[in-house]
């Protein structure tokens, strides 16, 4: 199980990082600063394994990849939201970082419940409440680059393969 970490809508890459920190592109010190402007003690609360939980357009903003590096340095394992923005969407794909679009439990799901997904089903149960919720399992290839640890990994491991 995981405790969440529940955000609003339109939670945009300069909210997630700050611009400000952009200088030192270290996992490990974009994790500190990880959504600080929002909660100044986020980097100190979250735990590893811990889920966060956006309501819609969750990752707006600029394209960098920064953003979706700081929320898995940072100890989360996946964000679920009601959607994301297509470039967050991409780069937490692109870096091996899962992520599940629901509605229903970015709605339902409340700030400090503990969370259990099922990535293989899409099968998301808040164990406070009791509720499931289903959201779309990824496509095969998607699961095979998380797998990997993102796209590079991904591609460099089929490339070996097929010599």
């Amino acid at each position: 199980m995981a405790r969440v970490f529940k955000f609003g809508n339109n939670i945009d890459t300069d909210v997630i990082i700050p611009a400000r920190y952009l200088n030192n592109p270290a996992p490990e010190e974009l994790a500190k600063h990880c959504m600080e402007d929002i909660d100044a003690n986020f980097a100190k609360k979250v735990g590893k394994g811990d889920i966060m939980v956006g309501l819609s357009n969750f990752g707006c903003g600029s394209s960098r990849e920064h953003a979706p590096i700081s929320i898995r340095a940072s100890g989360i394992s996946c964000v679920i939201a009601s959607s994301f923005a297509r470039i967050f969407y991409r780069n937490a794909i692109n870096i091996g970082f899962p992520i599940l679009e629901c509605p229903e439990a970015a709605e339902k799901i409340n700030d400090g419940d503990d969370v259990e997904v099922d990535f293989a089903t899409g099968v998301i149960t808040d164990k406070t409440t009791g509720e499931k919720f289903q959201a779309n399992p990824f496509p095969e290839f998607i699961n095979n680059i998380i797998e990997k640890g993102g796209l590079f990994n991904y591609m460099k491991a089929r490339q070996a393969k097929e010599g």
